[in-house]
């Protein structure tokens, strides 16, 4: 059986109806991209300004004790 070959538009566009919101789960427009609207870019926004997200590493905070000085 022969496959459909598929331009890269194509292919590009039906990727981005599986993705979803990282926020709420739903569809994203193309104005907000990834987000499904600007409520959800800002809610992510706020998560990474309060620390809710972070990226871990084994780097001790500056004011930690047990840093040498």
């Amino acid at each position: 059986m022969a496959e459909k070959l598929v331009s890269f538009p194509e292919a590009r566009a039906r990727r981005a109806r599986k993705k979803k919101c990282p926020v709420c789960g739903r569809p994203p427009l193309q104005a907000n991209a990834p987000f499904c609207s600007k409520r959800c870019a800002d809610e992510d926004l706020r998560r990474w300004l309060t620390g809710e997200y972070r990226i871990p590493t084994k780097e001790l905070p500056a004011d930690e004790p047990g840093e040498e000085s």
